[in-house]
Protein backbone atom coordinates (compact mmCIF):
# COMPACT_ATOMS: atom_id res chain seq x y z
CA UNK A 1 0.00 0.00 0.00
CA UNK A 2 2.84 2.37 0.81
CA UNK A 3 4.37 1.93 -2.63
CA UNK A 4 0.99 2.55 -4.27
CA UNK A 5 0.52 5.73 -2.24
CA UNK A 6 4.01 6.94 -3.17
CA UNK A 7 3.35 6.33 -6.87
CA UNK A 8 -0.02 8.09 -6.69
CA UNK A 9 1.36 11.17 -4.98
CA UNK A 10 4.28 11.32 -7.42
CA UNK A 11 1.89 11.02 -10.37
CA UNK A 12 -0.04 13.98 -8.95
CA UNK A 13 3.13 16.06 -9.04
CA UNK A 14 4.18 15.84 -5.40
CA UNK A 15 7.77 15.59 -4.26
CA UNK A 16 7.91 12.29 -2.40
CA UNK A 17 10.10 10.65 0.22
CA UNK A 18 9.86 6.85 0.17
CA UNK A 19 10.48 5.07 3.45
CA UNK A 20 10.96 1.41 4.31
CA UNK A 21 12.99 -0.54 6.83
CA UNK A 22 14.43 -2.32 3.79
CA UNK A 23 16.73 0.24 2.17
CA UNK A 24 16.79 -1.62 -1.15
CA UNK A 25 12.98 -1.64 -1.41
CA UNK A 26 12.78 2.05 -0.59
CA UNK A 27 15.44 2.84 -3.18
CA UNK A 28 13.70 0.76 -5.85
CA UNK A 29 10.37 2.58 -5.49
CA UNK A 30 12.08 5.96 -5.19
CA UNK A 31 14.10 5.33 -8.34
CA UNK A 32 10.97 4.32 -10.23
CA UNK A 33 9.06 7.52 -9.44
CA UNK A 34 11.85 10.06 -9.14
CA UNK A 35 11.59 10.34 -5.36
CA UNK A 36 14.07 10.34 -2.48
CA UNK A 37 14.61 7.19 -0.42
CA UNK A 38 14.96 7.61 3.34
CA UNK A 39 15.12 4.14 4.91
CA UNK A 40 14.65 3.41 8.60
CA UNK A 41 11.91 3.54 11.22
CA UNK A 42 9.11 5.58 9.65
CA UNK A 43 8.39 7.45 12.86
CA UNK A 44 12.01 8.56 13.31
CA UNK A 45 12.81 9.99 9.87
CA UNK A 46 10.60 13.09 9.94
CA UNK A 47 13.53 15.51 10.15
CA UNK A 48 15.45 13.75 7.39
CA UNK A 49 12.35 13.67 5.21
CA UNK A 50 11.73 17.37 5.90
CA UNK A 51 15.29 18.18 4.80
CA UNK A 52 14.89 16.07 1.65
CA UNK A 53 11.72 17.97 0.76
CA UNK A 54 13.25 21.40 1.16
CA UNK A 55 12.26 22.09 4.73
CA UNK A 56 8.57 21.12 4.90
CA UNK A 57 6.41 17.99 5.02
CA UNK A 58 2.89 18.71 3.75
CA UNK A 59 1.50 15.15 3.88
CA UNK A 60 2.67 12.28 6.07
CA UNK A 61 1.44 8.76 5.34
CA UNK A 62 1.63 6.57 8.44
CA UNK A 63 1.55 3.30 6.56
CA UNK A 64 3.97 0.98 8.37
CA UNK A 65 2.20 -1.97 9.95
CA UNK A 66 2.76 -5.43 11.32
CA UNK A 67 0.38 -8.34 11.86
CA UNK A 68 0.60 -11.71 13.57
CA UNK A 69 -1.79 -14.62 13.13
CA UNK A 70 -2.08 -15.01 16.90
CA UNK A 71 -5.14 -17.25 16.58
CA UNK A 72 -6.49 -17.05 20.13
CA UNK A 73 -5.25 -16.62 23.68
CA UNK A 74 -5.47 -20.30 24.57
CA UNK A 75 -1.74 -20.89 24.17
CA UNK A 76 1.35 -19.19 25.57
CA UNK A 77 1.10 -15.39 25.59
CA UNK A 78 3.71 -13.94 23.24
CA UNK A 79 4.22 -10.56 24.87
CA UNK A 80 7.09 -9.62 22.52
CA UNK A 81 4.77 -9.88 19.50
CA UNK A 82 2.09 -7.84 21.26
CA UNK A 83 4.65 -5.18 22.19
CA UNK A 84 6.01 -4.99 18.64
CA UNK A 85 2.51 -4.76 17.17
CA UNK A 86 1.61 -1.97 19.58
CA UNK A 87 4.83 -0.10 18.82
CA UNK A 88 4.49 -0.26 15.03
CA UNK A 89 0.73 0.02 14.62
CA UNK A 90 0.07 2.70 17.24
CA UNK A 91 3.14 4.32 18.78
CA UNK A 92 4.82 4.92 15.42
CA UNK A 93 1.83 7.10 14.53
CA UNK A 94 2.07 8.92 17.85
CA UNK A 95 5.80 9.58 17.48
CA UNK A 96 5.43 10.81 13.90
CA UNK A 97 2.58 13.14 14.83
CA UNK A 98 4.59 14.47 17.77
CA UNK A 99 7.43 15.36 15.39
CA UNK A 100 5.16 16.88 12.75
CA UNK A 101 2.57 18.82 14.75
CA UNK A 102 4.62 21.79 15.99
CA UNK A 103 5.46 22.88 12.43
CA UNK A 104 1.99 22.13 11.10
CA UNK A 105 0.24 24.04 13.89
CA UNK A 106 2.61 26.97 13.54
CA UNK A 107 1.86 27.39 9.84
CA UNK A 108 -1.80 26.35 10.14
CA UNK A 109 -1.83 23.39 7.74
CA UNK A 110 -0.78 19.76 7.46
CA UNK A 111 -2.19 16.40 6.46
CA UNK A 112 -1.79 13.12 8.41
CA UNK A 113 -2.82 9.96 6.57
CA UNK A 114 -3.15 6.85 8.76
CA UNK A 115 -3.41 3.46 7.08
CA UNK A 116 -5.53 1.78 9.73
CA UNK A 117 -7.49 -1.23 8.33
CA UNK A 118 -11.11 -2.23 8.66
CA UNK A 119 -9.91 -4.26 11.64
CA UNK A 120 -9.78 -0.94 13.47
CA UNK A 121 -13.53 -0.61 12.98
CA UNK A 122 -14.70 -4.23 12.93
CA UNK A 123 -11.96 -6.47 14.46
CA UNK A 124 -10.32 -9.41 12.68
CA UNK A 125 -10.84 -13.05 13.58
CA UNK A 126 -7.64 -14.91 14.33
CA UNK A 127 -5.61 -11.76 15.03
CA UNK A 128 -6.15 -10.31 18.50
CA UNK A 129 -3.04 -8.11 18.64
CA UNK A 130 -3.72 -6.73 15.16
CA UNK A 131 -7.37 -6.01 16.01
CA UNK A 132 -6.57 -4.29 19.28
CA UNK A 133 -3.77 -2.13 17.89
CA UNK A 134 -5.68 -1.15 14.77
CA UNK A 135 -8.52 0.00 17.04
CA UNK A 136 -5.86 2.08 18.76
CA UNK A 137 -4.55 3.50 15.48
CA UNK A 138 -8.07 4.50 14.49
CA UNK A 139 -8.73 6.08 17.87
CA UNK A 140 -5.52 8.11 17.63
CA UNK A 141 -6.36 9.36 14.13
CA UNK A 142 -9.85 10.26 15.34
CA UNK A 143 -8.40 12.14 18.31
CA UNK A 144 -5.98 14.06 16.08
CA UNK A 145 -8.85 15.13 13.85
CA UNK A 146 -11.22 16.26 16.59
CA UNK A 147 -8.45 18.08 18.44
CA UNK A 148 -6.68 19.96 15.65
CA UNK A 149 -9.01 20.34 12.67
CA UNK A 150 -9.83 23.93 13.61
CA UNK A 151 -6.08 24.66 13.49
CA UNK A 152 -5.65 23.46 9.92
CA UNK A 153 -4.80 19.78 10.39
CA UNK A 154 -6.44 17.37 7.97
CA UNK A 155 -6.55 13.72 9.05
CA UNK A 156 -7.57 10.69 7.00
CA UNK A 157 -8.03 7.16 8.35
CA UNK A 158 -7.85 4.57 5.56
CA UNK A 159 -9.71 1.40 6.58
CA UNK A 160 -9.60 -1.22 3.82
CA UNK A 161 -10.57 -4.84 4.24
CA UNK A 162 -8.47 -7.31 2.22
CA UNK A 163 -5.72 -5.85 0.03
CA UNK A 164 -3.52 -8.03 -2.15
CA UNK A 165 -0.24 -7.58 -0.31
CA UNK A 166 2.32 -9.80 1.42
CA UNK A 167 0.45 -9.21 4.68
CA UNK A 168 -2.71 -10.75 3.24
CA UNK A 169 -0.74 -13.68 1.84
CA UNK A 170 0.62 -14.38 5.32
CA UNK A 171 -2.73 -14.09 7.11
CA UNK A 172 -3.50 -17.81 6.99
CA UNK A 173 -6.94 -19.39 6.97
CA UNK A 174 -8.56 -16.34 8.64
CA UNK A 175 -7.45 -14.16 5.75
CA UNK A 176 -8.48 -16.74 3.17
CA UNK A 177 -12.01 -16.95 4.60
CA UNK A 178 -12.68 -13.31 5.50
CA UNK A 179 -10.48 -11.13 3.28
CA UNK A 180 -9.31 -12.87 0.12
CA UNK A 181 -12.71 -13.18 -1.62
CA UNK A 182 -13.18 -9.39 -1.80
CA UNK A 183 -9.53 -8.31 -1.80
CA UNK A 184 -8.58 -5.27 -3.86
CA UNK A 185 -5.30 -3.97 -5.26
CA UNK A 186 -3.08 -1.46 -3.40
CA UNK A 187 -3.73 1.00 -6.23
CA UNK A 188 -7.44 0.90 -5.36
CA UNK A 189 -6.57 2.04 -1.84
CA UNK A 190 -4.55 4.95 -3.21
CA UNK A 191 -7.43 5.96 -5.49
CA UNK A 192 -9.83 5.85 -2.53
CA UNK A 193 -7.53 8.10 -0.52
CA UNK A 194 -7.31 10.69 -3.27
CA UNK A 195 -11.09 10.70 -3.62
CA UNK A 196 -11.38 11.17 0.14
CA UNK A 197 -8.89 14.04 0.06
CA UNK A 198 -10.88 15.70 -2.71
CA UNK A 199 -14.07 15.32 -0.65
CA UNK A 200 -12.30 16.31 2.61
CA UNK A 201 -13.39 13.10 4.38
CA UNK A 202 -11.80 11.70 7.53
CA UNK A 203 -12.90 8.09 7.07
CA UNK A 204 -11.72 6.41 3.86
CA UNK A 205 -13.45 3.08 3.10
CA UNK A 206 -12.06 1.45 -0.05
CA UNK A 207 -14.56 -1.43 0.38
CA UNK A 208 -18.16 -0.24 0.12
CA UNK A 209 -19.45 -3.02 2.41
CA UNK A 210 -17.37 -1.80 5.37
CA UNK A 211 -19.74 1.09 6.06
CA UNK A 212 -22.74 -1.21 6.34
CA UNK A 213 -20.84 -3.60 8.61
CA UNK A 214 -19.73 -0.72 10.81
CA UNK A 215 -23.32 0.54 11.09
CA UNK A 216 -24.53 -2.97 11.95
CA UNK A 217 -21.88 -3.28 14.66
CA UNK A 218 -23.01 -0.05 16.28
CA UNK A 219 -26.73 -0.64 15.90
CA UNK A 220 -26.86 -4.20 17.27
CA UNK A 221 -23.61 -5.34 18.93
CA UNK A 222 -25.03 -8.68 20.07
CA UNK A 223 -26.14 -9.66 16.58
CA UNK A 224 -22.85 -8.48 15.12
CA UNK A 225 -20.79 -10.47 17.63
CA UNK A 226 -22.85 -13.58 16.92
CA UNK A 227 -22.19 -13.16 13.21
CA UNK A 228 -18.45 -12.68 13.78
CA UNK A 229 -18.40 -15.80 15.94
CA UNK A 230 -19.95 -17.78 13.08
CA UNK A 231 -17.06 -16.58 10.89
CA UNK A 232 -14.64 -17.69 13.63
CA UNK A 233 -16.20 -21.13 13.61
CA UNK A 234 -15.87 -21.31 9.83
CA UNK A 235 -12.18 -20.42 10.10
CA UNK A 236 -11.70 -23.17 12.68
CA UNK A 237 -13.36 -25.66 10.32
CA UNK A 238 -10.91 -24.95 7.49
CA UNK A 239 -7.81 -24.65 9.70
Amino acid sequence: IGAALARRFAAAGARVVVNDLDAAKAAAVAGEIGATAVPGDASEIVEEARDALGGSVDVYCANAGVAFADGDLGGPLDEKSWALTWDVNVMAHVRAAHALLPHWLERGSGRFVATVSAAGLLSMVGAPSYSVTKHGAYAFAEWLSLTYRHRGLKVHAICPEGVRTDMLAASGSAGEVTLAPTAIEPEDVADALFQGIEEDRFLILPHAQTAERYRARGADPERWLAGMNRIQQKVEEVS
